[in-house]
């Protein structure tokens, strides 16, 4: 999928607001997902809310549930959608699929180990919800019959594409001021090919009158993510925690650093000085910390890299927006957190 430069998000990318309209929205030609405008600059917090912990509600089907974990998923920041209706997923369902079958039909490598029997499905996520007032998230899976020597039938259906869209924790400053004709899910997160990922985000686009960005995760973000986790409750197997630094030497050069999670859970409970916040000062004090007692052993300044990747009990993300849930019981507090970033990176 291609994406334009002002796309991609970095520390020192500027862009241009328009004040005619409250939304940057307009309609885009096949094969490219144009990003939405940024803020014309970015505002660090000065602290952030430990949201509460919200398991899989009930109301949650534990199949789809299962299908959110383990994956690596790619994140999008999204404009709210005009004229959107959960009343009408079937009705969406057919026009997607007819979409991709007239893509296929026009010679486009959709997925070669598929026949021609595609097919889109829209379903909600409603256990994906940390406060009443958030959007009821929604399930895209595209699935396709493989040939197989184990199916009776000779053909077995797998799900070749999967996307979804969420708003958990969203600000309800920002929901009140969106009319009601649109629906706000601004973080996407997808698990495929780039081709499908297009052909959805264009029909998208064009059905709703939204944009589509890639989010970068920045490094300051990852301090944040790496510290709100820290305190996270997780049962049974716990990941080591592992904090990678990007060197800015030629040539290019990583530096992994695992830390025991209980020793990293210790050292983050004696900084916090609430349960319910994290303060810029607190983050900025863990990572003192791990840089003192990582120069004390190998003379390296990790202050003078970059974060690009970290991994923690329940989440894995990395700088280019690849993440990967661990754990489902703290599965809809660090959405909050991803949802957060992804309205940052909206120009309203």
């Amino acid at each position: 999928m291609q994406t334009p430069a002002d796309g991609v998000s970095t520390p020192k990318s500027k862009s241009v607001s328009r004040s005619s309209a409250p939304y940057q929205t307009s309609r885009y030609p096949l094969g490219c997902l144009t990003s939405a405008r940024r803020r014309l600059s970015y505002r660090l917090p000065s602290k952030r809310r430990v949201p509460p912990s919200t398991p899989f509600q009930e109301t949650l089907d534990q199949q789809k549930g299962a299908l959110l974990l383990q994956k690596q998923w790619t994140l999008y920041s999204v404009t709210p959608m005009h004229n959107f209706s959960y009343n009408k997923l079937k009705e969406y369902s057919k026009h997607l699929s007819a979409t991709i079958a007239a893509e296929k039909q026009k010679g486009v490598a959709v997925d070669p180990g598929t026949d021609f029997n595609l097919k889109a499905s829209f379903s909600c996520l409603p256990g994906l919800r940390g406060k009443e007032k958030d959007p009821t998230a929604i399930l895209v899976q595209i699935t396709g019959k493989s040939q197989t020597q184990h199916s009776k039938a000779g053909t077995e259906e797998r799900i070749v594409w999967t996307g979804w869209f969420c708003g958990t924790y969203a600000e309800e400053d920002i929901l009140e001021v969106i009319p009601e004709t649109f629906t706000c899910l601004p973080l996407f997160l997808i698990n495929g090919s780039e081709t499908f990922t297009t052909i959805v985000g264009t029909w998208f686009q064009q059905a709703f009158d939204c944009c589509f960005g890639k989010l970068v995760i920045r490094s300051h973000d990852l301090r944040w993510l790496a510290a709100m986790c820290a305190g996270y409750e997780v049962h049974g197997h716990v990941p080591t925690t592992e904090l990678v630094f990007s060197v800015p030497v030629e040539p290019h050069m990583d530096i992994s650093f695992a830390i025991h999670p209980e020793d990293f859970k210790t050292l983050w409970n004696d900084i916090q000085k609430s349960k319910d916040e994290v303060t810029v000062e607190e983050v900025e004090h863990l990572f003192q910390c791990l840089y003192s007692h990582f120069f004390r052993h190998f003379k390296i300044h990790l202050s003078a890299t970059q974060l690009v990747k970290v991994t923690v009990a329940v989440v894995s993300a990395h700088c280019d927006g690849k993440v990967k849930f661990f754990s489902k019981d703290h599965l809809v507090r660090v959405l909050g957190f991803f949802t957060e970033i992804a309205i940052n990176n909206i120009q309203y």
